[in-house]
């Protein structure tokens, strides 16, 4: 599909541009009032994931407000596991919240996996069709999952937290039953991003956010090797991995082939540079609260970004959008990598 604006297609190819793309990860939420404005009238946040015309909707507003370079459709990295049968509720300040979390192996063999599971979230797969429709190929559409250890942590966990020592504890105490649950995560996902890709997202991203809490052994077994298997599935698409906190294992992340990689702020990019090469698309990654700081002090900052990566880079924050952030902050990171000229 030819796109209007194919600056991130065309550097995830290794395409030379004029220009690094810029896309926010949580660009919509938090802090656009006209998204604001329609979740205000809804009971809580599954109901907008849930609803495919409205998540359409608030995708597109980053495109025609704050004019980004790509479209990331609105939904929910924990749809997944509901889909395979573990329900969970969104707690309005507090963050997810799974009634019934994974105890024992009889918890995982009643759980669907495959096309089982992703046949559960025809809303998303609508979602990404009416965007596709609306967007009219003005910007590329990004579609995404939570990476297996991400989605596993939450599953076991139950909620949010600091440690996830409950998940860790599988890890070390009951490998066994840990890959049981990575191995059907894994067919999941892949059966999911294959539908996500037949609705219409021409790239797609994984979200291993919760990757920084393992060591370099943990990550390689129990995260990186499921990664490696989505990527593989996935050849007719571009992918971007992003591992948050994993500057311990950027060497591992190294050796996926084809992949574009997502760093968060605590990475150096000269060293990112060094490990991954000149050629590999890299994306990243300011500090989210840099844009909490003065217009002047933000556009430096995108400046001292742009030139430490150079080019084959997605100008892009190491994490999302923190709620407090003003618009015009935003606007003028936006501003700023648009007006940038490679040398």
């Amino acid at each position: 599909m030819s796109m209007k604006n194919d600056l991130l297609i065309k550097t995830l190819q290794g395409e030379k541009v004029d220009r690094p793309p810029v896309w926010l990860m949580r660009q919509a939420g938090r802090i656009l009032p006209e998204y604001r404005a329609i979740r205000e009238k809804l009971p809580d946040f599954k109901a907008l994931v849930s609803n495919p015309q409205l998540a359409a909707e608030v995708t597109i507003q980053p495109v025609d407000i704050l004019k980004v370079d790509a479209a990331i459709i609105f939904s929910d990295i924990l749809v997944v596991p509901e889909a395979m049968g573990l329900h969970y509720e969104m707690v309005e300040k507090v963050g997810p919240r799974f009634p019934k979390t994974i105890q024992s192996g009889r918890d995982i063999d009643q759980l669907l996996s495959g096309d089982d599971a992703a046949d559960n979230l025809d809303y998303v797969y609508n979602a990404l069709e009416v965007t596709q429709r609306n967007l009219d190929s003005r910007v590329p559409l990004i579609g995404f999952s939570g990476a297996p250890y991400t989605l596993l942590a939450y599953m076991v966990e139950g909620k949010g937290s600091k440690t996830f020592s409950k998940a860790k504890r599988l890890l070390y105490a009951e490998p066994a039953m840990a890959h049981a649950l990575l191995e059907k995560l894994t067919k999941t996902i892949i059966s999911y991003l294959k539908r996500k890709v037949r609705a219409g997202a021409s790239v797609i991203q994984l979200f291993d956010s919760w990757a920084g809490l393992l060591d370099r052994r943990l990550y390689q077994e129990f995260s990186l090797k499921y990664i490696r298997l989505i990527c593989d599935a996935l050849k007719d698409v571009p992918v971007i991995v992003f591992a948050k906190g994993a500057w311990f294992s950027m060497e591992d992340i190294a050796t996926i082939p084809d992949v574009a990689i997502g760093l968060d702020w605590q990475t150096d990019p000269a060293t990112a540079r060094q490990v991954f090469g000149a050629d590999r698309t890299l994306q990243g990654n300011l500090d989210p609260c840099c844009l909490l700081g003065p217009e002047n002090q933000i556009r430096q900052a995108v400046k001292d970004m742009l030139s430490s990566f150079g080019r084959n880079h997605i100008a892009n924050l190491g994490h999302g959008v923190y709620p407090e952030t003003e618009v015009s902050a935003v606007k003028a990171f936006i501003d700023e990598v648009k007006s940038y000229q490679y040398p």
